[in-house]
């Protein structure tokens, strides 16, 4: 810990560990804001499919940096850093303890180390590389990138559209390979002191919570969710169909596939996305303090002093 700087809490775990009620928790405990780690639920529809706090969480406690984009917009890392650093000043000029709760690990590097500093892409060579990748296939543009940035390209399996694409787009935008920005030395967005804890179940309770939580949003109703989102002729490419369930709800809703086997497949990509946050937190993400079960209010009398003490100290 460094002397004079602000100290955030950070709340970290895989999808259902039950992370947002332990931020609600200690947010309410410590006159804390509850500040959104989550690239998903940065996007305003779906809040039910996201597992965004509900008006209720948000009455007990502050939430910042939740439901602010449209469907169709792409936040960086960098750039929710850069929001969350600002989130994080504001909350602590305030005489409040900032808390972060989410599980994307990529935006958290972002925030807690820094990532190298790559020139934003211009909305049209997004778009031209999404049109070339979706033309060509993965492979072929694989293949293309090979030619210009090997490094990057080694590093990457011919099948993964998604960063070949980003690895792409920068190589058009800023006439430099990926592998050069991410050579550049990282920039912290704002220097603080955080207290991590890590919310990590067993495997099998995890995955339980995971499908058990899938058909409480049904019952909320997130079938609805997404035929609203179609009925404004939001893309089926758009980036908050990314939502775990968005695009098989969409399938149902469309008439190309039935309830249960939607259901199915949603709590089978659950589960595997749980699985990688999961061997991800393990492997890359230091942890203060660790609770090894999925998190409920009648824990937290038993752990809210040690977590105070490591706030505190």
């Amino acid at each position: 810990m460094s002397a004079g700087l602000p100290k955030v809490i950070v709340v970290a775990g895989p999808t259902a560990s039950g992370k947002s009620p332990l931020g609600l928790c200690l947010a309410d405990a410590l006159d804390g804001v509850v500040i959104n780690a989550d690239s998903i639920q940065c996007y305003r529809d779906l809040p039910l499919l996201t597992a965004r706090p509900s008006a209720a969480d948000e009455l007990t406690a502050p939430h910042r940096l939740y439901g602010f984009l449209d469907p169709t917009e792409i936040l960086s890392a960098n750039a929710w850093a850069a929001k969350a650093a600002d989130e994080i000043r504001t909350v602590v000029e305030a005489g409040q303890q900032p808390i972060l709760v989410g599980g994307n690990g990529f935006y958290l590097r972002a925030l807690m180390t820094g990532l190298s500093d790559i020139p934003a892409i211009p909305a049209g060579v997004r778009d031209a590389t999404r049109e070339l990748a979706a033309d060509i296939g993965a492979v072929a543009l694989h293949e293309k990138l090979a030619a210009r940035d090997p490094a990057t390209a080694q590093r990457l399996k011919p099948g993964d559209t998604q960063r070949i694409a980003r690895a792409w787009e920068v190589l058009e935008a800023t006439g430099q390979p990926l592998s050069y920005w991410q050579a550049q030395p990282n920039k912290r967005p704002i220097d603080a002191n955080y207290v991590s804890i890590l919310v990590q179940p067993e495997r099998e309770e995890l995955y339980n919570a995971c499908d058990l939580r899938f058909m409480m949003m049904l019952e909320l109703g997130a079938l609805n969710e997404v035929k609203d989102l179609m009925a404004r002729n939001v893309p089926m490419k758009a980036p908050v169909m990314r939502a775990l369930g968005a695009v098989d709800l969409a399938q149902v809703a469309s008439g190309l596939m039935d309830l249960p086997t939607a259901t199915e497949r949603a709590q089978a990509a659950t589960r595997q996305y749980a699985k990688r946050q999961t061997t991800w937190f393990r492997n890359q993400f230091r942890a203060d303090y660790r609770i090894e079960t999925k998190f409920s209010e009648s824990l937290f009398q038993n752990i809210f002093p040690e977590i105070r003490h490591l706030v505190l100290t």
